[in-house]
């Protein structure tokens, strides 16, 4: 083939011409076929000048990340109109009591449960007494037990002090001053916490605030955690708003300590696993992701595509996942940054409750640096292996929660009830004792 001649117009600028323009190399190859400038400027539909484009105005500059300004990333999937939509410059400063205790109730119906049941009641008693502005009765809901996995209803107990906590922690927030009486009235024993308040005008304190800034931030994260630290400066807070409960609490440190630990859970696997009532129970709390239910565990919580969310309830229910689960949850353990236990001097309701109120704070004070949490109770779950969780660290007597912290994915959110579908409307029964 011969060899390609080019055209050379004038020394000077470039006629206005359109079509492609050919890039040859000095042996006449084509290597490049770029499309022709135009001298008049380009126009879109409406006849207004176009922008260049960057690649016509100088080298393409390196993408910057942007700063964050507004809104916490970790609260921008919040689903408008959901329970956890909620906005605290709303609080109802200047109305009566009785609205800001709702208000503040709309926190507490946050708080984790087991399987997410969410089993409590509130009452709200506006009506004084004892030189109280209101008074706020934390109930429980046993038509949500899990008699299986809690024949005691001791996590139920610790699911609904976990609510009283929250409830806490939002007073606070709104400069109201709470005073907590667990097990009022011995003859009621589903009001497990009367929990009273009344405008104050002290300070917020710091660390109350750092508290109530994890509330709509807090998830519950089964996934694994990244390969970096927690702070020892927030687990060390963490210990100190437990011992502030009267609640006992040690981290699991050293291979040995986590590798006994490790065993543990996947044995309470097994053991659980192999119960086909436990399976059954399980898997009436599971819900597959399109799911409209407002409790129990939906399967994108879980990590489930929507197909797998289908039939994960009718897999647990059907087959013994035993030995799957334990492998699983025995890498968990190894892998987590930091896990703590639990405990009380205690075993009894009221010790359940004070768990139940130190985990809340634990865990809010942990998700306002956007640390995720997640549960192993299953060795306190069956009672052969409760006592050798005792024994993995000093200073547990009776192991109430095995908790595993760290960096992980922002997952969703959990369903939730709304606040009307948990309030008692009754008046308080007259006579009923306070204390």
């Amino acid at each position: 083939m011969g060899s390609r001649s080019i055209k050379r117009g004038p020394i000077g600028p470039p006629a206005t011409f359109t079509g492609r323009q050919e890039i040859l190399t000095p042996d006449g190859r084509v290597v490049e076929s770029l499309p022709k400038k135009s001298g008049k400027p380009e126009r879109d539909f409406f006849g207004r000048v176009k922008s260049p484009k960057r690649s016509e105005t100088g080298p393409k500059e390196p993408k910057r990340k942007k700063a964050v300004v507004g809104p916490d990333p970790m609260l921008e999937t919040i689903e408008p109109g959901s329970p956890w939509s909620i906005d605290e410059r709303k609080f109802p400063r200047y109305e009566p009591i009785a609205s800001k205790l709702r208000f503040c109730l709309r926190y507490a119906v946050l708080a984790p449960s087991s399987h997410n049941s969410q089993p409590w009641k509130f009452r709200v008693d506006a009506t004084g007494g004892e030189g109280v502005a209101g008074c706020v009765e934390v109930h429980a809901d046993r038509t949500r037990a899990l008699p299986v996995a809690d024949p005691h209803d001791r996590e139920l107990t610790i699911s609904v002090g976990c609510a009283a906590g929250h409830l806490v922690a939002a007073l606070r927030r709104f400069n109201l001053a709470e005073r907590v009486s667990i097990l009022p009235d011995p003859r009621s024993p589903d009001l497990l916490a009367s929990v009273y308040a009344e405008p104050t005008e002290r300070e917020l304190r710091p660390q109350d605030a750092l508290v109530f800034s994890g509330m709509l931030k807090r998830r519950t994260v089964r996934h694994a955690f990244e390969d970096r630290p927690v702070g020892e400066r927030l687990v060390g807070e963490l210990l100190e708003l437990a011992k502030g409960h009267g609640v006992e609490c040690a981290v699991v440190a050293g291979a040995r300590p986590r590798q006994m630990l490790g065993k543990l859970v996947a044995e309470a696997d097994e053991v659980q696993l192999a119960s086909r009532a436990f399976r059954r129970e399980l898997a009436l709390w599971m819900h597959h992701n399109r799911s409209h239910a407002h409790d129990g565990i939906p399967g994108y919580a879980m990590g489930m595509n929507e197909v797998m969310s289908l039939v994960a309830p009718l897999i647990v229910r059907t087959f013994d996942v035993g030995h799957g689960r334990a492998a699983q949850d025995e890498q968990l353990v190894r892998h987590s940054p930091i896990l703590l236990i639990l405990g009380t001097g205690e075993d009894t309701p009221a010790a359940w409750m004070r768990s139940g109120m130190a985990l809340s704070h634990i865990l809010l004070r942990a998700a306002s640096e956007n640390v995720g949490a997640s549960y192993l109770n299953q060795p306190i779950e069956v009672d052969e292996l409760r006592a050798r969780v005792a024994r993995i660290v000093p200073g547990i007597t009776h192991p109430q929660i095995i908790l595993r912290l760290g960096h992980g994915p922002m997952v969703p959110h959990t369903p939730r009830r709304a606040l009307s579908d948990v309030l008692i409307q009754s008046e308080v029964p007259k006579g009923r004792a306070r204390s």
